[in-house]
Parts: structure tokens; sequence; C-alpha cells
């Protein structure tokens, strides 16, 4: 009879982080990218106030639904590859990682604590993005949605992320800036920080049921504060 294998717990919660608008402030390359590709597209007023709708949420599924509602014949492979290449082109010069998120970073690295990174981004996309900003030193692991079956808010991005880390998802922290990722880290089992995108839909419905709210978004939230509730359990 084959003993089950416990998964080791840490002392500390595991942090797991969402990439953009959370960790980096990348939301205006995504949405340049996506605003260049349609062009090439015919499509010519897609403004900023249509992006928000899809903050959050997998590059490709933001395709599919763009791709329908603008009823563009490429297939949605095409479209991905043509707005990973335009990202890219554009996150390797104008990407900055939020300070606070860098300051919390840097202090649960220092402390040993178990991080990593899941994002609906291309896995080339987050590589990117950690190098420019530096932060690539302190996330040897990250997972992005093209890796699992499902993307947010499913939570199949931050199962596998625990699964990499070797943690159990019930000792998992997800800090998050949109709704999707909210239900995705709940559905995963995990205590959730919410730092809400103000230029996003809000829902505070879900936002409300993090364990620890931050309404004023990145304005308003520290490392410190996040600090002190993990010391608190």
């Amino acid at each position: 009879m084959l003993e089950t294998m416990e998964i080791p717990r840490h002392p500390a919660p595991s942090v797991l982080f969402d990439l953009d608008g959370t960790l980096v402030d990348s939301e205006p390359n995504y949405y340049e990218a996506g605003r260049r590709l349609l062009a090439r597209y015919g499509v010519r007023d897609f403004s900023w106030e249509n992006h928000t709708r899809f903050i959050g949420i997998g590059t490709r599924e933001t395709l599919t639904v763009l791709r329908e509602e603008y009823g563009i014949g490429a297939p949605v492979d095409e479209l991905l590859a043509g707005k990973n290449a335009l990202y890219l082109e554009l996150a390797g010069t104008s990407t900055a990682a939020f300070p606070e998120m860098r300051a919390l970073v840097e202090r649960l690295h220092g402390d040993g604590v178990p991080m990593a990174v899941a994002s609906g981004s291309s896995r080339a996309a987050i590589a990117a993005t950690l190098q420019v900003t530096g932060l690539d030193a302190y996330f040897p692991v990250y997972v992005s949605a093209e890796e699992v079956a499902h993307g947010k808010p499913e939570p199949d991005v931050f199962l596998e992320a625990a699964r990499r880390l070797g943690v159990a998802p019930d000792s998992c922290v997800v800090l998050e800036d949109a709704v999707p990722g909210v239900r995705a880290a709940h559905a995963a089992g995990m205590r959730c920080v919410a730092i809400p995108d103000t230029d996003a839909t809000p829902d505070g419905s879900v936002f409300g049921r993090a364990e620890l709210l931050f309404p004023g978004g990145q304005a308003e939230f520290t490392a410190a504060a996040v600090l002190d509730w993990l010391a608190a359990g």
C-alpha cells in the first residue's frame, strides 16, 4: 500500500503575485499593443475604456472576444503572436515595478518566503517584464495562463504555481488587482490580498470578499501593511 506523501509546509505563507497591474504598471503597454494590433485589421476606435473591460483576463481570452466583436477573420493564434510581439517591443523600454510591491518582494525574499508569479500573460511577456524591471532575480518560478488548461477566473494558474513551488494551495496568499484574479485565488482555496485597479470596472462584491483589501489600489497599498497582516497569521 502506497503512503500518501505530505507536501511540506513553509512556516510562513507562500506568496503568489499577479503580474500586470499588481507587480508592475504594464496596462498602458498592453493597451497600446492591443490598439496597434487592432489597427492593422482596420479597427481604429479601440479606446482605453474598451481595454479596461479586459483587465485581469488572459490575452488569448481577450483576443477571442475582440476577434468576434470586430469581425476579424485572422485566427486567434495569429492575433496572439502579433500582440505579444508588439507588447515585447514596448515592455523592454517602459515597464516599471510599483515601488511598494518591489519593497514587499525584496523583504519576502530576504525572509526566505517562497514566491511565484502567476499571470494571464504569455510566458515570453512575463520573462521580458521581470527582466526589464529586475524582478527576475526574485522569481525563478512563474506560470503563464498559456501553460494551463484555463485562465483566470479559473484557478489553474495559481494551482500550478503552488505545485511548482512544492507547497499546499491552502498555504498560499495571492496578490491581485482584478476581479477574475480574486475569483481564481478563492477557487484555488487560497487567501487573497486585493489591490483593485481603479481604472477597471469596480466590483465591490468580489473585492469585498478578499481577506485583505486596499480599496484605493496602488495609491493605498504598502508593503508594511501586508507584512503585518502576514505576521498576524
